[in-house]
């Protein structure tokens, strides 16, 4: 009986994580890594500055037209708000002119799916500061000639505050549900 409920969480478990790896690949993983960047909204400029950590698993063997699958996953994230046009202001579907005030705080994750073309896998290859952006893990792991694309990608942020309008935001690529809901003020 445990045998069968543990392989039943076990393949919910990956039917609900997002995986760019084909069947049958291997991948190998990496992190967490502390990082942090500037989080821009729908308008351009920075909403939020956010802290998190960074988890790779990257394909080992390249797929059959010779790029690399990455999954990038964003865990324990945080965010901290500054004040201007709210996350989604400037989508055509949200609340145009939404504004969010400075400091609010909050809580996110996500994911990136990444496609790396001209670069091979490094089996020797470490992770430390170097991986703390996307750019620094494709360049340490597939060399220096590699480039990447994020193919999609989807986050969710959860809002803290009592003066808030809206308190949840989906930032998304069409696949993943696209856009939805805003952390705004006004």
């Amino acid at each position: 009986m445990k045998r069968w409920l543990s392989l039943a969480i076990s393949i919910l478990a990956l039917a609900v994580a997002p995986a760019t790896v084909m069947a049958g690949q291997d991948s190998v993983h990496f992190g967490p890594i502390n990082s942090g960047s500037g989080d821009s909204g729908t308008c351009g400029p920075d909403w939020a500055n956010d802290t998190y950590m960074r988890v790779f698993d990257a394909a080992t063997a390249a797929n059959a037209d010779g790029t690399y699958s990455v999954t990038e996953r964003f865990i324990a994230g945080r965010f901290v708000t500054v004040a201007g046009p709210s996350p989604d202001a400037c989508d055509p579907t949200g609340i145009a002119g939404s504004t969010i005030m400075a400091g609010v705080t909050g809580s996110f994750n996500g994911n990136f799916l990444v496609v790396v073309s001209g670069g091979t896998f490094n089996p020797g290859a470490t992770c430390d500061s170097g991986c703390g952006t996307t750019a620094g893990f494709v360049t340490t792991v597939y060399g220096s000639g590699a480039t990447y694309d994020v193919t999609s990608f989807g986050f969710t942020y959860h809002a803290n505050g009592p003066d808030l309008i809206q308190r949840e935001w989906h930032n998304a690529s069409a696949d993943q549900g696209g856009n939805s809901g805003d952390i705004r003020s006004s």
